[in-house]
């Protein structure tokens, strides 16, 4: 098996138990962090989603699942397909959430990038939109000038 299949492999399982476990598999995912993980979001800590701010250590990654958990629920998430070259995989998916706290529903597309050391992650990189989410939260978004742009 190549390096690609064996990490897709990893990750499909993952993923799937994810999605069929409404974001209560974070254990699983925890199993899998290289010790030197990195893992971050493109709400990198923002109000109302600050459990998203850069994780170094698996504590810290386990904070940002209880966090996720805690804030959120998942409604669905499906995968809809994984390109691997080398240690990376792009996995390209769809999800729902409801936000505990306001109890608005989100539906978004995600891109997640991966990178892989002996079957270990030891990069998450996701990507989705962040103005979306956090207009979930309640919390006014505002523009550069100061305009209010989502409640």
């Amino acid at each position: 098996m190549t390096t690609e299949a064996g990490n897709v492999a990893i990750l499909r399982e993952a993923y799937a138990q994810w999605g069929e476990s409404k974001g209560q598999s974070s254990d699983h995912w925890l199993g899998l962090l290289a010790d030197d993980v990195e893992w971050r979001s493109l709400a990198q800590g923002s109000s109302g989603m600050e459990f998203t701010s850069p994780a170094n250590r698996r504590e810290q990654v386990r904070g940002y699942l209880e966090g996720l958990a805690r804030d959120w629920r998942m409604l669905g998430y499906e995968v809809d397909e994984m390109i691997a070259q080398g240690d990376r995989v792009v996995v390209l998916c769809r999800c729902a959430w409801v936000h505990r706290g306001t109890g608005r529903h989100v539906a978004l597309e995600k891109v997640d990038v991966l990178r892989l050391r002996d079957g270990r992650i030891t990069h998450f990189m996701e990507y989705y939109d962040t103005a979306k989410a956090m207009q979930a939260t309640g919390l006014r978004i505002v523009d550069p000038t100061g305009t209010v742009i989502a409640v």
